[in-house]
């Protein structure tokens, strides 16, 4: 069983989300965190690294407005995506992923997005569209990668070229076509630095050996994302070894994080529409659920939660209330594997109070099945 969070909301976040009308159901999101954000990692990073907001940890407009102001740019999976960066302003974009459409791949060129090309295939597919462009390899390398939630390469994966194949790649690379670079990233969300820094140093270097090899004027090291969060506490990534990485004159480090940047600036609250229990365990039921906030669920843990408050009652019939007892959140949802949090702790819940997780800025509602059963989204709150 765990207990309640100690620490408060931050009280801007507590007093809009209780101001939301009955039954409340909404996520927050702060312009000011992402910023703040943004800037404790640019002073944690080594000169010469440019960092590129990963779209795909959070695509609400606002957010990336604020973050394509906040860094230098930012990091595109799809032809969607690629048009909220286009309507933010981006100052320079970054295109991967491994099913690029020939719209896609063609938008992105004449948008002056960086392709990062992750197969033989798709190189011939640029240049049968007629398309020419300084273009990044991605590269799936040998070996073991970065602990965290996702591996991408050292590993069979979809993402990018074997590195025993790049030889064959290069030999054959279509005409109106420069390799400038290579894209390595490794993994999502590690949570040790030291193994980050080294991981960077390591890219580098690798890219350099392999530009010397084949003849390529390497201007680019992409290391992508990874910066991780836990979301069972309030620990992250230490950025601290990041900035012992040296990169070399005339080498641009690129590195796009997501879930860094945005979980912290991100809360998710749903009302508490019911109290109830059944066979020995207790169960708060919110007017929310995984269809908005899936990652629970997907990864299998628990998410904490802060308890807020609302003490207005007006209807005729008694309140349903809890006392000093470990609670499940579940969620609107026909299926019992609609849960954010198992067996915590509560000193005093009532149906009317507000149920609040933090950290719920990245991979929240953008990753969540929101149309089944059709409940309304939740609300968006802006700060």
């Amino acid at each position: 069983m765990t207990t309640e969070p100690a620490t408060a909301l931050p009280a801007a976040v507590a007093a809009a989300l209780r101001d939301l009308p009955a039954p409340a159901c909404a996520y927050l999101y702060d312009t000011t965190t992402l910023r703040e954000r943004a800037a404790t990692l640019r002073a944690a990073l080594p000169p010469r690294t440019t960092i590129l907001y990963a779209v795909k940890a959070n695509g609400h407009p606002a957010v990336v407005a604020t973050l394509a102001d906040a860094t230098d740019g930012l990091d595109v999976a799809s032809g969607g995506e690629l048009r909220l960066a286009l309507d933010a302003g981006a100052r320079r974009i970054a295109f991967s992923g491994p099913a690029k459409t020939d719209t896609e791949l063609a938008a992105a060129v004449h948008a002056g997005a960086l392709l990062n090309v992750e197969s033989a295939h798709e190189l011939r597919r640029l240049a049968g569209l007629g398309l020419h462009a300084d273009i990044c390899l991605r590269v799936n390398r040998a070996g073991p990668a970065l602990s965290g939630s996702h591996t991408m390469t050292g590993t069979p994966t979809p993402f990018g070229i074997a590195d025993d194949q790049l030889g064959d790649v290069l030999a054959d690379l279509p005409p109106g076509l420069r390799v400038i670079g290579f894209h390595l990233h490794a993994v999502s969300n590690n949570l040790d630095g030291h193994a980050h820094a080294a991981f960077l140093t390591d890219a580098i270097g690798w890219s350099q050996t392999k530009a010397q090899e084949y003849g390529l004027d390497l201007r680019v090291v992409n290391a992508g994302g990874g910066f991780g969060v836990d979301y069972r506490t309030d620990s992250a990534m230490d950025l601290t070894p990041l900035s012992t990485v040296t990169v070399p004159p005339g080498i641009d480090l690129v590195v796009e994080p997501g879930r860094w940047l945005t979980a912290d600036a991100g809360w998710y609250t749903a009302e508490v529409l019911d109290l109830k229990t059944t066979h020995g365990r207790t169960f708060a039921v919110l007017r929310g659920g995984t269809h908005h906030f899936r990652l629970p669920a997907a990864w299998g843990y628990s998410h904490p939660f802060t308890v807020l408050p609302v003490d207005h009652w007006d209807r005729p019939y008694p309140r349903p209330a809890v006392t000093d007892t470990p609670v499940d959140a579940v969620g609107e949802l026909c299926t019992p594997r609609d849960v954010l949090t198992r067996d915590r702790h509560v000193t005093h819940l009532r149906a009317g109070d507000r149920l609040v997780f933090a950290r719920t800025g990245a991979y929240g509602y953008d990753i969540s099945h929101h149309d089944f059963l059709r409940h309304d989204p939740p609300d968006f709150v802006i700060l």
